[in-house]
């Protein structure tokens, strides 16, 4: 019984971390004039991909590099199926009135690297430098754009946004316990669940090979669709698609670039056959809703959902 408990008490931590988490980022944003969008691209993705780094790690330090390569391209595609699809199953996530392209483009060119280095069948410290200094590329172009439009909020020749669920007179010592909370939060409830979630699993005889499959994969995503969830809920899109799309980029250059350096990573022929480019082909199931300007309908989410379900009943067969 206390397992099913625990893995209650994990879920419950994961929604009210990325509730947290979502509130302290929009009013971050509001308070240094910086778009949610760019907030989310950063502290909150780099917050919910905190399960994954720390799996990585550990996994490479235990002498079991696969699950650190397993979990990272799992949770990749599970971000963008799983994390996506459910949430709007609860409500329509208006996609349409964000401006993701750029962002989008750096996550595909991300993903082309990260599978090019895998043909190397290892990642070393040749492929974590590659990779960190794609991750600095990126986010130094993301601060050089933050401060533009700053300057631009400043001089008053910008528009301001309508972030809903922002207060503009929150004291800065409550932002900063909403995002503390959060960041704390999330990490915290994802271990809680997937620990005691394989315990049940192996209660009822499931293999460690599915549990690491499924659970571990599925698990660490779940900061990211605790926190997506709320941000569908409160009408706040960019937070939710900038989440997403900044967790896969952080996963694919950060995660991997810093577990390299503690050990290297082999790269088993499935992957290159495979799951990698599932990862890769779930990416690209987001153009029509960054070039096309389409919101994820409870239609779309219906898709997404199924295709992750149809995915992970194929590594499972």
């Amino acid at each position: 019984m206390l397992p099913w408990l625990l893995s209650g008490l994990g879920l419950l931590i994961l929604l009210l971390a990325g509730d947290s988490l979502v509130k302290g980022a929009v009013n971050l944003s509001l308070r240094l004039g910086v778009p949610a969008l760019i907030v989310s691209l950063t502290i909150v993705a780099f917050g919910t991909s905190a399960p994954e780094l720390l799996i990585a790690i550990e996994a490479i330090l235990d002498d079991a590099p696969g699950i650190a390569m397993g979990n990272v391209v799992g949770s990749n595609t599970a971000n963008i199926l799983l994390v996506l699809g459910i949430p709007a199953l609860l409500a329509t996530m208006h996609t349409s009135e964000c401006e993701t392209r750029k962002t989008y483009n750096y996550m595909i060119a991300a993903s082309v690297l990260f599978i090019a280095l895998a043909f190397r069948e290892v990642f070393d410290w040749i492929s974590a430098i590659v990779l960190l200094a794609a991750l600095a590329f990126v986010l130094f172009d993301q601060a050089k754009e933050a401060m533009g439009h700053r300057s631009a909020c400043a001089a008053g020749t910008a528009d301001e946004e309508e972030i809903e669920g922002v207060d503009p007179d929150l004291p800065g010592w409550r932002i900063a316990v909403f995002l503390v909370l959060g960041l704390i939060g999330l990490p915290l409830g994802a271990s809680l669940l997937v620990e005691n979630a394989s315990i049940i699993a192996k209660t009822y005889g499931v293999s460690d090979t599915v549990i690491g499959l499924t659970l571990v994969a599925v698990g660490t995503s779940l900061p990211e669709l605790a926190t997506t969830v709320m941000a569908a809920l409160r009408r706040q899109a960019d937070v939710a698609l900038g989440n997403v799309i900044g967790s896969n980029m952080f996963n694919l250059l950060a995660i991997i670039g810093i577990a390299s350096l503690v050990g290297p990573i082999p790269v088993d022929r499935a992957f290159l056959t495979f799951d990698l480019w599932v990862m890769l082909g779930a990416s690209i199931l987001l153009v029509p809703f960054v070039y096309m300007r389409r919101d994820i309908t409870r239609t779309w989410g219906v898709v997404l959902s199924a295709l992750y379900v149809t995915y992970l009943l194929i590594v499972l067969i």
